[in-house]
């Protein structure tokens, strides 16, 4: 819908406010501040002197890269709705232009992130990236589904403040798209309407509202405007303004027409991108250089390198070489896996003796970017997202232009099924393709700009998620310069999700429901299917409320006849709330689930859905049972781990239903569709596994500070957890403890033993300074004994036993430490450590004991004895090694000893005591948990020499944080619901399905038709992973052998789970023929099948008549 613009909110400042400020200013005294209050409300405009006030003391902030500022001048832009009766909010102002340039905080200091609710995005974009999204400003232009997305996005992410602008109301046909829009709200200004919704996802971010006509030069207190609902002339018109501003304005333009969807990115002449891909700098561990013109450096074969041909490197801890250690950045030549060749002459370098790190040095780039007036009649290269549709962009910038003449001329949208206006857009196409000389496209598509014509004035759910992800992380990139843009036109479509069957004109009609807007694109036939939908999703985070809110919109399951099922364990976190929007704070401790499907009800109240608690895995099978499973139309999976995908992939396999696969990793996103007999399932292939560092490097031979940090957690879960529950165990039963252990007989039983007499007898702490002593001796062993004892076993000279230094890349001589109580990073790893050992011993923690200096008179005040490094200490340098820990041959007199000793530690305790396990939480910076791991692996890093990290990028890989932006997972949710309409519709062909992987950060789209399953053929027959053969009657071994050989298949094996039934090598079972296979597998296999299930399945190996192996389906026998 065009916009109509007229006078804007800025120049309306009632004199009630204006006098208020004045008699505030000059006389500051309360009695003068009451007066200026009693006038205003007086006047009915205390709302708009509170919003006035409250915007006036918000902190400035500044464009992205200006310097910070102090700013005491106080707010002129005070803006207030005119009175309508209809229109109940006040407006807030709008940022003014000197906003611009003063960074986000008045007092010049960077904004606070909360770790604990930002902490999975700021492991996407890292400290500097928050803040420049803390100090940024947005206009979000159309409320309708597109915008409410970008909104929500933008807010989620944390930007300064988002100003919602729609001059339009809220019809009955915006409900398929807006998810905070409810029936009570037709009639009432779409801005308006959701503002307190959106304001609800982040209070830290200021929302306001314009309701009127909106001109350029209010776009001035913008880093970036958003333009969902626009015409061409004012989009042309405020690109205009945005472009040749000082700085730049970043200018979005996005488009959701039906199955189509477009976005322009304009971010000015010169838009530096501060880091383009996102990832972190590649490294290498040098082996050799070569001192040769140019050089050739070798790296070690531990991992494959990753440069790149033109990359620049630097070079640090370089021995003999050392002139390559200045700091200065090499290009990267003829780039291998495991070595490249530097521009660079080192004949006269000195010759490399050995160490060295190769790290890539991070490139920015400048994009000059071309304002849309110049960008539509040139557009350039188009980003690509289906290579199968490589003529589809040109052609959709034509329509896309068609259908902005068309609403000019006309004042309206095409009408859904109107063949004589889809004709008129078809004309306009033509005649703008005419004028467009040697860049014309010969051929025209008429049958896909009718498809466009009839669906143009609908804003699908899921178009509208796919979109308000990309453009939200357009809009992130504008004010952060993290990623690189979108340069400059994006065009897609998905009218594969069209019904297969043709479309006539009057299923296209509204029926007055809040699905016209969908029925307009896919008729109403589809919509009965959708609401009929019986649907399963597993998981409620955030892929989950994004499922659930795109669902609710879309009609699935709200009918009496459908049905949505949505299961999860989980209860809601601090850190769940930057993304999974359906929650709030108060949620916290709250099931997902159950909190989940109450809010998608209330998006829309007809929504039939039943919240669980339950993991979906075997356990719960008597929940999920064959009942359950028989009846449903599509699996929804929403999980977070492989373990749980492949669960649920065998479950559809089983039981033949469609499965949509999505997950997200940062910026990144995948979609897979698992379609009965059209595609392979999700297990048939899989990411190799992550590798994994050996036992031996990460205990006495760390080279990186992924490695310290898997040592700092294992040690903490060793100390804190492990142990004081392995006491409790023995302190709980010890007789039966104690024969456990005489069992066991072996180097883990007695490892178990040592432990717990260490912890019950000369570690045992009494009193607080008891675990400052454990703290500081703790320290003393890891980070000097240890390391004194290791250098003493392999000295800095040592050789292999083929006479190659022992130490050699990628292994790291280690230096002790010398503790120091002045020393920060000792005495908070102190601190750490002994509150954590008061805890699991129930000891107060006296406050002194967080004050540094009253901390290291009581450390100092510990007694530590002198090392000596022994001869003869085994330390494993075994790559292959699984423990550490080695057995001997006395291991069992060993365990007798040390149980005498376990029971008169016993002895010596206090009636009734237990220690208490502290479990590891990584989301709560108050437990000191990761103050612990952070400094044990800090401490450890020290030794080596290598960089230490913070507690937050500690937090990101001992705590194996995924990195998730809400972004990604909008974007991969929309893109699954546009597989669903697919799913649910029926009769689609293989080649109609699309799996995807997308990178917001690049950025990139790949979109391609599934894999389909591998056929296996015999005789007249054939059969894929997706068959299963069903036999409806309790046969004999007799008769199923028989039954297999009319398929002229020979069976020699039949089993039933890991039990055997039948193998025709044993003659004794040939006893068993004439027993029915179910009563074989009760008696053998000790099968019990549950009364909810009413088949058992048997798996048989089979020949044909050479001999040769056939892999058959599962058999199924349904004998009840």
């Amino acid at each position: 819908m065009v916009l109509k613009l007229g006078l804007g909110l800025g120049f309306f400042v009632p004199m009630s406010i204006v006098t208020g400020f004045l008699l505030f200013k000059t006389t500051p005294d309360l009695n003068s501040f009451l007066l200026s209050l009693l006038l205003i409300l007086a006047m009915g405009c205390f709302g708009g002197l509170l919003s006035s006030l409250f915007h006036s003391m918000l902190p400035r902030k500044r464009a992205v890269g200006a310097a910070a500022a102090d700013d005491d001048s106080s707010s002129n832009c005070t803006e207030i709705s005119p009175k309508k009766p209809r229109l109940d909010n006040l407006v807030s102002p709008l940022p003014s232009s000197s906003d611009r340039n003063h960074m986000a905080h008045s007092n010049g200091n960077p904004p606070e992130i909360d770790e604990d609710l930002h902490s999975r995005q700021l492991a996407v974009y890292g400290r500097e990236t928050m803040r420049r999204l803390f100090a940024s400003n947005v206009l979000v232009s159309g409320m309708q589904g597109l915008g409410v997305e970008i909104a929500k996005n933008l807010i989620l992410a944390g930007v300064k403040s988002v100003t919602l602008h729609d001059e339009g109301t809220v019809e009955l046909w915006d409900l398929s798209s807006n998810f905070y829009f409810s029936e009570d709200d037709v009639g009432k200004n779409r801005a308006l309407a959701c503002v307190h919704k959106l304001q609800e996802l982040n209070s830290a971010v200021v929302i306001s509202t314009l309701a009127t006509e909106l001109l350029k030069e209010q776009l001035s207190g913008f880093q970036a405007v958003v333009f969902t609902d626009i015409s061409l002339e004012k989009a042309i018109e405020f690109n205009d303004y945005c472009h040749s501003h000082q700085p730049p304005i970043s200018f979005i333009k996005s488009e959701v027409r039906g199955l189509f969807g477009s976005v322009f990115c304009d971010f000015g002449p010169e838009f530096t991108v501060i880091d383009v891909d996102g990832e972190e700098p590649h490294t290498g561990i040098i082996a050799s250089i070569s001192n040769d013109n140019p050089a050739l450096v070798s790296c070690v074969d531990d991992e494959r390198l990753e440069f790149q041909d033109g990359d620049l490197v630097i070079f640090s801890e370089v021995q003999g070489m050392t002139e390559l250690n200045d700091g200065k950045p090499r290009k990267v030549k003829n780039a291998r896996p495991y070595a490249f060749t530097l521009e660079e002459d080192t004949t006269n370098f000195g010759p490399y003796a050995k160490g060295g790190i190769v790290t890539q040095v991070k490139q920015s780039k400048v994009l000059c970017f071309k304002p849309l007036r110049d960008a539509l009649k040139d557009p350039g290269d188009f980003l690509l997202s289906d290579f199968s549709k490589f003529d589809r962009p040109p052609l959709l910038h034509l329509a896309f232009q068609s259908l902005d003449r068309f609403i000019c001329e006309m004042g309206r949208f095409p009408v859904a099924g109107s063949e004589e206006d889809a004709e008129r857009l078809i004309d306009l196409a033509t005649s703008i393709n005419d004028s467009l000389g040697d860049g014309r496209l010969e051929e025209i598509d008429k049958k896909l700009l009718r498809h466009f014509a009839h669906g143009s004035r609908a804003v699908l759910n899921p178009m509208a998620a796919m979109f308000g992800g990309i453009v939200g992380q357009e809009v992130v990139k504008a004010c952060s310069g993290k990623f690189h843009p979108l340069f400059q036109f994006f065009y897609f479509d998905s009218v594969e999700s069209l019904p297969t069957e043709p479309l006539e004109p009057g299923d296209l009609k509204p029926l007055n429901s809040r699905y016209d807007a969908q029925i307009s694109v896919f008729g109403y036939k589809l919509q009965k299917k959708l609401e009929d939908a019986k649907v399963f999703i597993v998981g409620s985070g955030a892929l989950g409320c994004e499922f659930l809110k795109n669902l609710a919109l879309m009609g699935i399951c709200c009918s009496s006849e459908g049905k949505l099922t949505i299961t999860d364990d989980d209860v809601i976190e601090k850190s769940n709330l930057s993304r999974q929007f359906l929650f709030r704070d108060w949620n916290i401790g709250q099931a997902k689930s159950t909190v989940a499907a109450s809010v998608a009800g209330s998006i829309n109240p007809r929504l039939r859905i039943q919240a669980l608690q339950n993991r979906a895995s075997p356990e719960t099978e008597n929940v999920f049972d064959d009942a359950f499973w028989e009846s449903l139309d599509a699996v929804v999976n929403a999980l977070d781990n492989v373990n749980a995908r492949i669960y649920m992939d065998m479950r559809c396999l089983y039981f033949q239903k469609p499965l949509l696969e999505s997950g997200t990793l940062g910026a990144k996103c995948n979609t897979q569709m698992v379609i009965p007999h059209l595609t392979e399932n999700y297990g048939a292939s899989r990411d190799p596994p992550e590798k994994q560092a050996p036992m031996c490097t990460v205990h006495s031979f760390p080279h990186n500070i992924d490695h310290c940090l898997t040592w700092a957690r294992s040690e903490f879960e060793g100390l804190l957890e492990k142990t004081p529950a392995e006491v409790n165990s023995f302190l709980s039963n010890p007789s039966e403890y104690v024969t456990a252990m005489r069992t066991a007989g072996d180097a883990q039983a007695r490892d178990l033993l040592e432990r717990v007499i260490e912890c019950l007898d000369k570690e045992r702490c009494e009193a607080f300074q008891d675990c400052i002593t454990w703290a500081r001796l703790k320290f003393e062993d890891y980070f000097t004994n240890r390391v004194k004892q290791l250098t003493f076993t392999f000295p800095e000279d040592a050789a292999t036993s083929t006479g190659a230094p022992f130490w050699s890349a990628p292994k790291r001589f280690p230096r002790p430490l010398e503790f120091s109580s002045s020393d920060p990073g000792h005495l908070h790893f102190i601190m750490a450590a002994s509150i954590l050992r008061a805890e699991t011993f129930g000891i107060p923690i006296p406050d002194w004991a967080k004050n540094p200096n009253k901390l290291a008179d009581a450390v100092d005040k510990v007694i530590v004895p002198e090392f000596c490094p022994r001869e003869g200490v085994k330390i494993e340098t075994d790559e292959k090694a699984t423990s550490i820990t080695a057995a001997s041959a006395d291991d069992a007199a060993v365990i007798n000893d040390l149980i005498v000793k376990v029971e008169e530690c016993a002895k010596k305790l206090p009636s009734g005591f237990r220690m208490k396990p502290i479990q590891f939480e990584k989301d709560d910076d108050t437990n000191y948990h990761m103050d612990f791991i952070a400094g044990l692996a800090n401490m450890r890093a020290r030794n080596y020499s290598i960089p230490e990290v913070d507690k937050l990028k500690a937090k990101f890989i001992a705590g194996r944080i995924i990195p998730a932006i809400a972004t990604s997972t909008a974007m991969a949710t929309g893109l699954v619901c546009l597989e669903l309409y697919k799913v649910l519709g029926g009769g689609h062909k293989l080649e109609d399905y699309r799996n995807t992987f997308a990178n917001l950060a690049l950025p990139l789209f790949s979109m391609a038709e599934p894999v389909p399953p591998k056929v296996i053929k015999h005789r007249d027959m054939s059969w894929t992973v997706w068959d299963r053969w069903v036999i409806r009657q309790n046969l004999t071994l007799r008769e199923l052998l028989q039954w297999l050989q009319e398929k002229g298949l020979n069976a020699y094996s039949i089993s039933c789970g890991t039990c055997l039934l039948y193998n025709s090598m044993f003659p004794r079972h040939r006893e068993r023929m004439d027993r029915p296979v179910v009563d074989l597998a009760r008696e053998i296999a000790k099968v019990e099948v549950p009364s909810y299930r009413c088949h058992l399945d048997v798996v048989v190996a089979c020949e044909d008549d050479e001999d040769n192996d056939i892999d058959i389906p599962l058999i199924s026998i349904y004998f009840r």
